[in-house]
């Protein structure tokens, strides 16, 4: 997670769109939450995981370090 420059963010009135308008941000940004929350919750998981196997390779072990998995 980065820090945002505050004076690039674009600020839009509430009040000056139509419901519909109003209704899809909405709905938007809600989307984006739940997707954050799930990532959050995944990683949390991993971490607290004590072997991490992918397509069975195992490229965590709690005793070992993090091998065969890049970002």
């Amino acid at each position: 997670m980065g820090v945002r420059n505050k004076k690039k963010l674009k600020r839009l009135n509430l009040l000056d769109m139509s419901n519909h308008e109003r209704n899809e941000l909405i709905k938007g940004v809600r989307e984006k939450l739940r997707q954050k929350t799930a990532e959050a919750k995944l990683w949390q998981s991993l971490l607290e995981a004590e072997n991490l196997t992918i397509n069975g390779n195992v490229v965590y072990k709690s005793n070992q370090p993090l091998h065969g998995f890049k970002l």
